[in-house]
């Protein structure tokens, strides 16, 4: 959807400026479409990741890989970073 139109150089440029970011950020990739990126495509394919099937359906949206890199859920953009549900996973492991 273009949300993010600069280049990787350029996005890593704004992030400095504007926010003081001085940790390595991820490269922009594709997340939908035929140019999908294959960590995508494992997370949201049960064929791939034998779990389950999830679509990605907005920014934010947060999948939960567990300590041996088993994908065990798919948090959507509503639930919030710091949410219970998101904390509870996190302190149980």
């Amino acid at each position: 959807m273009h949300q993010e139109p600069g280049s990787a150089i350029e996005i890593r440029a704004f992030c400095t400026e504007n926010y003081g970011v001085t940790f390595p950020l991820m490269e922009k990739i594709s997340v939908k479409g035929d140019d999908m990126d294959p960590l995508y495509k494992w997370l949201t394919s049960k064929q791939e990741n034998g779990v389950m099937d999830s679509e990605v359906k907005w920014n934010f949206q947060k999948y939960l890989i567990d300590e041996n890199g088993k994908l065990v859920d798919v948090v959507y953009s509503k639930e919030k970073p710091d949410s219970d549900k998101i904390l509870a996973w996190i302190t149980s492991r």
